[in-house]
């Protein structure tokens, strides 16, 4: 009785359109009520939750995309991504991926990648004739990559909510090649549809551009080097190379740039300030949901439900990834992690996928949530950004779609996908 409360006052409340957070936290405090349990413990839950040193990470990998946003360095990647791909059919929308690919690795939000690159590109590239349904999948999917690029604090949510068996430096590692075929099937995906849609091509600027416009967009991108680097080579932790990232982050764009205002700073700082306090709400509350989901033993049911339809692994994990889809449609990403990372991950262990593999899978999940309504944060995002209708949007989006769950079924499917690169500097 107690978990078909925890269940159905979750779903009651998504539903009538309450905040995620706020359905969690719902249906978390009334299956105590329930319980009879007195209502401390869902504060003491939550802060236990929230009270974890390696989410330090988290505020300084947020702040330092919202520096690098602010501080001018969308401009100089698109400035070089044009130079490189924009002479092919379909130039902008080219550029448009390259960016986006480019700016996820120094934001890790596929949200700020979609505000910083959309911002940008999508009013670009109405003006030069391209529908506006076109310029907002190709900015809204290119934007994706930015779930599984190593400044993703999305990875450190995932690395706590599986019990921290699993390490950042496994999943930075284990999202390499998936980020890289990802961006491929975009870059194919627009390149083919702009063909259908016989776009012109534009003009190659000669390779003196190329090499200018990459030597300035380079300090910025070097923010990936110092992460990845520190980490995997041991100099620094996760929540180090945050720090480090941030300090980089100012002295590059108030002192090479110069660009960063005070007046941006101020917003920049702001703006992760709010987004850490959501992040950490969810990860407090989410706590609480998932304690009560592990006492009434969801994973068990879900695993025995799931056994009851096939015991053959390829099987199951494709019914995982049907379920972290549906799942996807309803939360945000970070709410996604904490819900489905304790249900799932015991299942597909117990079936033989490690629990690296899985945790780039969750993430690709994410990523289909995002752009999929009702919720779908960056698919909205992006239309509003386009002035064009979801309907007009969702009519087009297919072809991307497709690219993007043809990918997660190769990840899904061949753990050397994800496990290579993992496997080899291991």
């Amino acid at each position: 009785m107690a978990l078909t409360i925890l269940c159905v006052t979750f779903i009651l409340g998504l539903i009538v359109g309450m905040p995620v957070v706020f359905a969690i936290g719902l249906s978390s405090l009334a299956t105590v009520l329930f319980e009879g349990l007195p209502v401390a413990v869902v504060f003491q839950r939550m802060a236990a939750g929230m009270n974890v040193f390696a989410f330090l990470t988290i505020p300084f990998f947020i702040f330092t995309g919202e520096l690098m946003m602010y501080g001018g360095i969308a401009d100089r990647i698109i400035r070089c991504s044009k130079s490189m791909v924009g002479h092919v059919r379909g130039g902008l929308g080219m550029t448009n991926v390259v960016a986006c690919t480019m700016f996820g690795g120094v934001s890790g939000s596929p949200v700020a990648d979609v505000s910083a690159m959309g911002s940008a590109l999508i009013p670009l590239m109405k003006k030069e004739g391209i529908d506006a349904d076109y310029a907002v999948n190709v900015t809204t999917y290119s934007s994706l990559v930015g779930a599984v690029m190593p400044t993703s604090h999305n990875m450190i949510i995932y690395s706590l909510a599986a019990g921290g068996i699993v390490s950042m430096n496994s999943l930075i590692m284990a999202g390499a090649v998936p980020a890289v075929m990802l961006s491929i099937a975009n870059l194919l995906t627009a390149y083919f549809v702009a063909r259908a849609r016989n776009y012109p091509a534009g003009r190659f600027p000669g390779w003196n551009e190329v090499a200018r416009s990459l030597a300035v967009a380079l300090p910025g991108l070097f923010i990936m080097v110092i992460i990845v680097g520190g980490i995997l080579s041991g100099v620094f932790t996760a929540a180090e190379a945050g720090a480090v990232a941030v300090l980089y982050a100012l002295l590059l764009t108030v002192f090479v740039y110069r660009s960063l205002t005070w007046v941006d700073f101020l917003k920049a700082a702001a703006k992760a300030t709010k987004t850490t306090g959501i992040v950490l709400l969810l990860i407090g509350i989410s706590t609480m949901f998932g304690y009560l989901m592990s006492i009434y033993g969801v994973a068990e049911l879900a695993g025995e439900m799931l056994s009851s339809i096939s015991t053959t692994p390829w099987v199951v994990f494709i019914l995982v990834d049907i379920a972290l889809f549906l799942f996807g449609i309803f939360l945000d990403m970070a709410a996604h992690i904490l819900v489905c990372t304790p249900i799932f991950l015991p299942i597909v262990m117990h079936y033989g996928m490690d629990p690296v593999q899985f945790g780039i899978i969750v993430l690709l999940n994410c990523t289909i949530g995002l752009n999929t309504p009702p919720v779908g944060a960056a698919f909205y995002l992006g239309c509003a950004i386009g002035e064009v209708p979801v309907v007009k949007v969702v009519r087009s989006m297919w072809p991307f779609m497709a690219a993007l769950w043809i990918t997660l079924l190769i990840v899904t499917l061949v753990p050397e996908v994800s496990m290579f690169v993992h496997d080899l500097l291991k």
